[in-house]
């Protein structure tokens, strides 16, 4: 292998006075601070990893994807650190009992120390002439966290549209016989009304009254569905988040008192205005709260968190109700998914609608018999007026 500049310099610094070795020393230290906060400016995770998977180097960005700390490096197998990352390395490959792969780039969800995805990329290390070390990995981790709901969200636009397009015929269509069944259905009331044979016109009027509840069921399916899918523009006004929470907890205040549930509203920092449609977030809360409040048994509790950060505002709802198994949470904002005897299964898709339309996100995490845990992110204002001028919304 060729030598290196230092390589030279190392050969001859036996022959370097004092002075000059300073110099050395001095240098070399400056280029190490330069190449230090040159891999501290990148975004990406950096590792570098010796033959036994220990990590050598770790950048700040990989410390706080990995949720590793300086004392790590240098002492642990990345593997035992980062179980996630067990299925995605190839333990051989790195310990050279088998040959090397020149790259390998895969996908790997990340549960610590929170839920991520990012992009995995692994380039070996040529060992020196003469040492026996085989060289080991530079692993480079890119977050696609954000990419990957976007694209996410790109699907069930589409998804959206085909079925707006449907349903726009499939209304149309039931609205009018709909419509002739309840005035039909009025006028044979009223008929009965007059029949001498009360026995009779009991058992007629019973059958009438399961029609008339049907055409009413049909009827809020249609108006759900309509709400779920139609794009509906926000009217942007400056919300106090808090303020509307406020407003939906009175509303199930009578419910909460009867079934000795316990709701705590916590808040970290000072939470910024958004701009946002009133009646839209409000619908958002109150289907966030009442489903928590039905997956509860009696003494539950249920926590509203609120936070910020430098571009978002976070609401969080955490319950301890019966939560949402592994399989049935990717069909949460499903159109007729539910788990509710009563329910029309089209909350969750009005909700995920609405918070797309104020360029918002909503993330679900959930375990059976455990709780569930729903936050949302709402941009600060400044963020969406940069978005705005962009022309993104």
């Amino acid at each position: 292998m060729k030598n290196t500049g230092l390589d030279k310099i190392l050969g001859r610094i036996e022959d370097l006075d004092s002075v000059n070795l300073g110099i050395l020393v001095q240098r070399l230290a400056r280029e190490r601070d330069l190449q230090e906060t040159v891999f501290n400016t990148i975004q990406d995770g950096i590792l570098v990893i010796d033959s036994d998977g220990v990590v050598q180097y770790a950048n700040n960005a990989a410390l706080s994807l990995i949720g590793l700390k300086e004392n790590d490096v240098g002492a642990t197998r990345l593997w035992k650190m980062v179980p996630d990352l067990a299925k995605s390395i190839d333990r051989d490959a790195v310990s050279g009992k088998k040959t090397k792969s020149p790259l390998l780039s895969r996908e790997v969800e990340l549960s610590y120390p929170e839920h991520r995805v990012v992009r995995l990329y692994m380039v070996p290390i040529d060992a020196q002439v003469g040492q026996r070390d085989s060289g080991g990995y530079v692993i480079v981790l890119t977050d696609i966290t954000e990419d990957r709901l976007s694209m996410e969200e790109r699907i069930q636009s589409e998804r959206t549209g085909s079925i707006v397009r449907l349903a726009a015929g499939v209304a149309h269509e039931l609205g009018n016989p709909l419509n002739s069944l309840t005035i039909h259905l009025q006028l044979i009331e009223r008929k009965l009304k007059k029949l001498a044979e009360k026995e009779a016109a009991e058992k007629i009027a019973e059958s009438l009254r399961i029609c008339q509840g049907e055409v009413q069921r049909l009827d809020s399916i249609i108006t759900h569905f309509l709400e779920a899918v139609r794009p509906q523009k926000p009217e942007l006004n400056e919300l106090d988040l808090l303020e509307l929470v406020e407003e939906v907890l009175q509303v199930q205040e009578a419910e909460l008192s009867d079934r000795q549930l316990d709701v705590k509203v916590e808040v970290s920092d000072r939470i910024p205005m958004i701009l946002g449609d009133r009646g839209q977030i409000k619908q958002v809360f109150f289907n966030l709260i009442k489903n928590a409040l039905e997956a509860m048994q009696p003494g539950g509790s249920l926590r509203i968190l609120a936070r910020r950060d430098d571009e978002h505002v976070f609401l969080q709802f955490v319950d301890t109700g019966s939560g949402i198994s592994e399989e049935d949470l990717s069909k949460v904002f499903q159109a007729y998914y539910t788990t509710k005897k009563e329910g029309h299964g089209l909350g969750m898709m009005i909700v995920q609608r609405i918070m797309r339309d104020h360029g918002g996100h909503i993330n679900i995490e959930s375990r059976k018999d455990t709780g569930t845990a729903i936050t949302l992110q709402f941009p600060q204002q400044h963020r969406r007026t940069r978005l705005l001028e962009s022309g993104i919304d």
